[in-house]
């Protein structure tokens, strides 16, 4: 009888064994370290390259840091089904990602810039529009670029944007004709953003003469109060009016002008420049890299994406510095060529990076709010942009 008990015991002290390693096996089976492929390890890697260059390099931490977090986070392999991913219905960072794909946070974004934003240097020169419209001709190259290339016409729009060096309209515009590319036409778009000091400077050089970056700019004419009063209800109607699906982006940019110039609700427009616009860039920017999983976003799409984006970049540049010196052959009052770069409407790296361009050529040489100018309308165009290829498309 004491041997039957034995036996017995043995048995379920086996079963029990087996039990705690079988165990074991399913928790290792469900853990990152067992689900992950090298895909995961590449896009982390990526994140970390972002995390590195804001913080050591400085290149667009407010944009970089979220994002280059953010993607590695969203690469950490997880077993479908427990509401986790981005992806996942239910999941928390899916309710936060329903910000992007409905342009909310890219709507508030720009109301931020608004109030953030100082358009004396623009009414002060108005010619100097002409620069920024000039730099989306990235834009519609690109478009005839992506759709050599196969894409579909509304892929090839939202991949065409990138040109306008807007992080915020890119997202827009892709969240409403092709969300399955928010996550590389996002990357790609702030990545260019971030590398400005990178991309643009060559093409610069390339593209004028010394004698041309020396051009000083004559003092600008000071701008009244009532016409900056003016300006962003003029602007709201001629824009709108002309791109109506731009409402989202310009209304909002236009109104949070407007509450900055006002005057008289400097609590409201010290909210949307300061708290407001953060909270939203650092949810937009950390969602933005968790959207970059490696099952969807390490793709043939993406690489060719990530090519267009750079073309476009670099034509956008390049077609604001030429049509500087057009303009240059029909006025008196000559401008610096230099400007046509900050047309892009990365605000305000371009317009710094031109200022900068200036200063080598000779420290006295100020062109920051001339180029803030071109900066302005380079956000302006863009959103007008984005706004007439989504009426196209849609």
């Amino acid at each position: 009888m004491q041997r039957v008990i034995t036996t017995n015991n043995l048995a379920i002290e086996r079963n029990g064994d087996s039990l705690m390693i079988d165990l074991l096996l399913q928790f290792l089976a469900n853990t990152g370290y067992y689900l992950a492929d090298y895909r995961h390890y590449i896009m982390i890697i990526i994140g970390c390259i972002f995390v590195y260059l804001a913080t050591a390099k400085k290149y667009e931490p407010l944009l970089l840091v979220p994002i280059g977090f953010g993607v590695i986070v969203g690469n950490i392999p997880f077993f479908k089904g427990f509401g986790i991913g981005i992806y996942e219905n239910n999941s928390v960072f899916h309710y936060l990602y329903f910000g992007v794909t409905t342009g909310i946070y890219p709507s508030i974004v720009f109301m931020g810039l608004g109030a953030m934003t100082d358009f004396s240097s623009l009414l002060a020169r108005p010619k100097l529009m002409l620069l920024g419209a000039a730099a989306q001709m990235g834009i519609f190259f690109t478009l005839l670029g992506a759709l050599f290339l196969g894409f579909l016409p509304k892929e090839a729009a939202s991949i065409a944007i990138i040109g306008g060096a807007d992080g915020p309209t890119s997202i827009f515009l892709t969240a409403k004709l092709a969300p399955h590319l928010i996550g590389p036409i996002a990357i790609a778009a702030y990545s260019y953003m971030a590398l400005i000091p990178v991309i643009q400077p060559p093409i610069m050089k390339l593209l004028t003469t010394r004698k041309e970056r020396l051009i000083r700019m004559s003092e600008s004419r000071e701008v009244s109060k009532t016409e900056k009063l003016i300006f962003p209800i003029v602007g709201v109607l001629l824009c709108c009016f002309l791109a109506p699906t731009a409402l989202p982006l310009l209304g909002l940019l236009f109104f949070g002008n407007f509450m900055k110039e006002c005057g008289v609700v400097d609590r409201l427009a010290s909210t949307a420049r300061h708290a407001i616009i953060d909270t939203a860039t650092i949810i937009l920017g950390f969602c933005v890299g968790m959207s970059t999983q490696a099952d969807v976003f390490l793709t043939s799409e993406a690489l060719g994406i990530f090519f267009l984006g750079a073309v476009a970049f670099s034509i956008a540049t390049g077609s604001g510095i030429i049509f500087g010196k057009i303009m240059n052959l029909f006025l008196k009052d000559k401008i610096n060529p230099l400007l046509g770069a900050s047309g892009v409407s990365a605000v305000p790296g371009s317009a710094r990076e031109v200022h900068l361009m200036g200063q080598h050529e000779d420290p006295n040489n100020y062109l920051l709010m001339h180029a803030m100018a071109c900066n302005s309308s380079g956000v302006i165009g863009s959103a007008i942009a984005a706004g007439v290829l989504w009426s196209f498309l849609m």
